[in-house]
């Protein structure tokens, strides 16, 4: 009797994880995503900000799945999903049959339906968006240095982050303490810890799923940096001369969009009725309704948790449900019990504020400042998928942490915010 066919569809942390959870599986895994490697998303800000490398935090697929010897890895974009079939449709690709479908797609950023906006407000969810980030920061320096309107300048060294989750307090933090401390003293003609940034976020607090004291020790400490912080502040309009937000009008060619996901259309995929998210609604098991074959774990599915609420989109939740349904499938193509419904164990959250500076909340304790620094120090060396990895972070983490220095600082392609426009170079 032939093998059982197991298709997963994303290699983020979920993907990777149900695949790594299929080791031993008497069955065949293909592994589908639109990029090469596995990327460590929740330190893709510190690329962005030229702490980190690319290569510091991703590592190419097939390397990290090598040994094990029944996976098959497909660099490809998937635009389609024939549940009656049981087949996936790829670009440019033959279709590929399952007898097994995992979906572990991720997430997109919504603009609530402002998706003109996308063209003047970056997003942050692939090194390649990271890069083009980076490019922008720095290069707003670069030209300043060489341009004397004062106007114009000070456009250009304003930064604007909407949203005041994680990413956005942990983006907004960080370009401050690059402008006041690393880049400081390396401009002759302006004055780089002048540069105001700007964080908007619609609720009434940043780090909205964190307790109270929480957030208020984010939002001090971001002020403490220098971060001018908006709450209560949804934006009406953006453009590519800067944003309207209230009765403020805000000159900017630095706007970064961190508010809001989408979930990838999976569920449009399997005609499936999705959650307010777009997310795929999944059983306690987490397949999909009336598809006891096809998966959806991570940010692509929406679990409610004991208490009745979605899971929120952390790594952890993915990583726990790859490796829950890779034992699932395990066992039932083995002919064993299967294991009970899935339960998510919470360690807690964290957010990076800055240097030394963070919040973790842990469920038994909260922590602040420099503890809380070093426990979301420690857990993310250990979440990173090698030992290179972990290796090269530590060492850029040390330097920066000793000198204030980032090694990534490269501006390659003039295009990216060099000028008064984003868009045209100079």
């Amino acid at each position: 009797m032939a093998k059982k066919h197991i298709v997963i569809v994303g290699a983020g942390f979920g993907g990777m994880a149900a695949v790594k959870a299929l080791k031993r599986a008497d069955a065949d895994v293909t592994l589908i995503d639109r990029t090469n490697h596995h990327l460590f998303q929740p330190l893709l800000y510190q690329v962005a900000t030229a702490a980190l490398s690319p290569s510091d935090i991703a590592t190419a697929s097939r390397a990290l799945l090598r040994r094990q010897k029944n996976v098959t890895v497909i660099m490809g974009r998937v635009t389609g999903v024939d549940a009656k079939d049981g087949s996936v449709s790829v670009m440019n690709t033959p279709d590929i049959p399952f007898d097994y479908l995992v979906l572990a797609t991720g997430a997109a950023y919504s603009f609530f339906g402002k998706d003109r906006w996308a063209a003047d407000a970056p997003v942050l969810k692939s090194l390649a968006d990271a890069l083009a980030i980076r490019e922008r920061l720095l290069g707003a320096f670069e030209w300043a240095e060489s341009h004397a309107d004062q106007q114009e300048i000070s456009r250009m060294l304003t930064f604007v982050v909407i949203g005041g989750g994680p990413t956005g307090v942990e983006l907004a933090g960080t370009i401050a303490e690059l402008s006041r401390s690393t880049l400081a003293r390396d401009f002759r003609h302006i004055d780089p810890a002048s540069a105001r940034i700007i964080l908007f976020e619609a609720g009434p607090r940043l780090l909205s799923t964190f307790p109270e004291r929480l957030s208020n020790y984010a939002r001090t400490t971001l002020q403490k940096l220098g971060v001018e912080v908006r709450t209560g502040t949804p934006v009406d309009e953006i453009d590519g001369e800067g944003l309207a937000a209230g009765t403020e009008r805000i000159e900017t060619t630095n706007i970064l969009w961190c508010a809001g996901t989408a979930a990838r259309p999976a569920a449009e995929w399997l005609g499936a009725e999705p959650a307010r998210n777009g997310a795929v609604k999944v059983l306690d098991d987490c397949s999909v309704l009336g598809h006891p074959n096809i998966f959806a774990i991570g940010d692509v599915s929406s679990f409610a948790g004991e208490n009745g609420r979605p899971l929120a989109g952390l790594a952890p939740v993915a990583k726990q449900q790859g490796a829950y349904v890779g034992r699932l499938l395990k066992a039932r193509i083995a002919g064993e019990p299967s294991p009970g419904p899935f339960r998510y164990r919470d360690f807690g959250t964290m957010a990076v504020i800055g240097r030394s500076r963070a919040v973790a909340d842990l469920g038994w304790c909260q922590l602040t400042g420099f503890p809380a620094w070093l426990t979301w120090s420690l857990v993310h060396l250990m979440l990173l998928v090698d030992f290179r990895s972990r290796l090269m972070v530590y060492i850029n983490w040390s330097w920066a942490w000793f000198t204030y220095g980032r090694g990534a600082r490269l501006v390659t392609r003039a295009e990216h915010g060099v000028g008064p426009t984003s868009r045209e170079p100079t």
